[in-house]
């Protein structure tokens, strides 16, 4: 029995036709991925890892995002919010770090403290005085390692925007240095206007001392004390996309921003 490949051969000399070559199969490109960088900024008192993830594009024109949660380890709800950002689809038009356990210790301990007893929003070196209690603040300004480590990655990074997420006092504070912005992200998170002061003066927090120190701002964004897992896991991440303008998905070749 004559081979196919045989058969084209007497083929091609009864006709004078050669055979048509084969149509190679044109390669698919790979999906983007979600995360383009995971980086560890620092380890905590105890030795646990706190890890950025970076999503999005960095390009001309893009803003500079970052995200942080679990800044006290006993409101771990919002952590869902920027967990749901890494685990889903690619994020556009944005240059975005999520920080979703920025106090890993406190977190395992279900305590607002690190594992020193110290309010990590207490301890940044900025209108930072020795508090005790609750908001023990530290025995100094950047006492902790935590706080260092978010102090190298807000200095190297240099972000537009910082949001900070935090429980149970449902609302966004507007009292802060871009009122306009704060206003709008109130309004597209649905949550309330408010002024969080701490009842006077806020001490060593890490937006006041972002704000006195980089051209970008940062704000503290407050869900209640239960928000439901769908809030956290499916409306509010892409409510926060929508804040900056961006959103989740794949481009086609020709909607690409890069040439090439």
């Amino acid at each position: 029995m004559r081979r196919p490949g045989a058969l084209l051969a007497v083929l091609a000399l009864v006709t004078g036709l050669a055979p048509a070559a084969p149509v190679a199969a044109a390669p698919s490109a790979a999906p983007d991925p979600t995360v383009v960088e995971r980086r560890v900024l620092g380890e905590s008192v105890q030795g646990r890892d706190i890890v950025a993830w970076r999503l999005g594009e960095r390009r001309p024109g893009v803003e500079t995002v970052v995200l942080v949660a679990t800044m006290h380890g006993d409101e771990p709800a919002t952590r869902q919010i920027l967990r749901a950002l890494v685990d889903g689809g690619p994020v556009r038009d944005l240059d975005l770090w999520v920080v979703p356990t920025y106090n890993p210790d406190g977190l395992a301990a279900g305590s607002r403290r690190n594992a020193r007893g110290v309010d990590l929003n207490r301890n940044f070196p900025y209108n930072w005085v020795d508090l005790d209690g609750r908001y023990e603040s530290g025995p100094r300004a950047a006492s902790e390692p935590e706080t260092r480590a978010m102090m190298r990655f807000l200095r190297r990074v240099r972000p537009d925007h910082v949001l900070s997420f935090h429980q149970p006092l449902h609302g966004v504070d507007t009292d802060t240095k871009r009122p306009r912005f704060a206003r709008r992200v109130a309004r597209v998170l649905d949550l309330p206007t408010k002024t969080f002061d701490c009842g006077g003066v806020c001490h060593g927090t890490m937006t006041g001392w972002f704000n006195h120190r980089f051209r970008g701002d940062a704000l503290t964004v407050e869900y209640g004390a239960r928000p439901g897992r769908r809030l956290m896991r499916r409306v509010a991440p892409e409510r926060v996309l929508r804040v900056f303008g961006a959103w989740r998905g794949y481009r086609t070749v020709e909607e690409s921003p890069h040439p090439g």
